[in-house]
């Protein structure tokens, strides 16, 4: 017998969502940082001295999941919720 249960997890509805000019699927529920990461996106900025950058933390302190979300720079992405029609432009050059 195991010590381990599946959850009943169940995905919210699904949206579009574009992301440096390309469509992903997301699901209502989601953050930006779990939509990202579930299509395969590894890399969301890149520092001044262009080093890669992703989600560390999950939970807002550590900055490095920053994006622009419709047109407003440095967007936490792991505290902001994916909505349909979202536009998300990777950071470039950001400390």
């Amino acid at each position: 017998m195991s010590s381990f249960r599946r959850l009943d997890v169940r995905r919210g509805a699904p949206v579009q969502v574009t992301v440096d000019g390309a469509q992903v699927q997301a699901h209502q529920g989601e953050t930006v940082a779990a939509a990202l990461l579930a299509a395969g996106v590894d890399e969301f900025r890149r520092t001044s001295a262009g080093d890669p950058r992703a989600p560390l933390c999950h939970m807002g302190t550590c900055f490095e999941c920053v994006l622009t979300v419709d047109g407003a720079p440095l967007t936490r992405a792991c505290l902001t919720p994916v909505r349909d029609g979202m536009i998300v432009d990777r950071e470039v050059g950001q400390p």
